[in-house]
């Protein structure tokens, strides 16, 4: 069983703000997939089937710093291994709209993978992380709780569906594959 964590904040007020990028990747991936998503007392949850494989999609709804305790009730639930888990989130030292692919590791400083680090108690699982630049000239509680403005619109949007085909290739053909794809792409569109 495979599950599939994108950190966002819940609540109407950060629904379209830089750190619930990962949200909107699962809220992709559910309508990609035709899994229905329904909302319970840590979490919203849906089950989809990504290449023959069983998937969990997941949105903690315990807040960006303790998205720990979301995805341990469901990995537990589902006997899941840290290595079978991939989890979407925003990135302030990408480029906007980059995508990069990692496996294990320290948190940079993100503290949703903080949480979940410190939570399960392992590094060794998947991140998918989507480029959200930075301003030098804001505090970075402030930036990330900001929405993108309308000139990145067009590159998020794509972003977060090039970040829904990273998960889905990552378990159709190994996080290696989808490294290799996702990751030089980036290098090459900066040469």
């Amino acid at each position: 069983m495979w599950i599939i964590a994108g950190l966002g904040n819940p609540g109407r007020k950060y629904s379209n703000t830089r750190h619930n990028i990962g949200f909107k990747a699962v809220d992709y991936l559910a309508r990609e997939l035709s899994s229905d998503l329904s909302e319970k007392d840590l979490y919203i949850i849906g089950k989809a089937d990504i290449s023959g494989s069983q998937a969990v999609l997941l949105k903690p709804l315990t807040y960006m710093n303790r998205s720990g305790a979301a995805v341990k009730k469901i990995m537990d639930k589902y006997y899941a291994a840290p290595e079978n888990l991939i989890v979407v989130h925003d990135d302030l030292d990408l480029e906007a709209g980059v995508i990069k692919i990692r496996r294990g590791g320290s948190s940079g400083g993100h503290r949703g993978i903080e949480s979940i680090i410190n939570t399960i108690g392992s590094k060794d699982f998947i991140r998918v992380k989507i480029g959200i630049s930075r301003d030098p000239s804001m505090l970075v509680e402030d930036y990330v709780l900001k929405p993108f403005g309308s000139e990145h619109k067009d590159l998020i949007t794509d972003a977060v569906q090039k970040a829904a085909e990273a998960v889905m290739m990552i378990i159709a053909d190994g996080a290696e594959s989808a490294m290799n794809r996702f990751n030089r792409a980036n290098t090459q569109n900066r040469d």
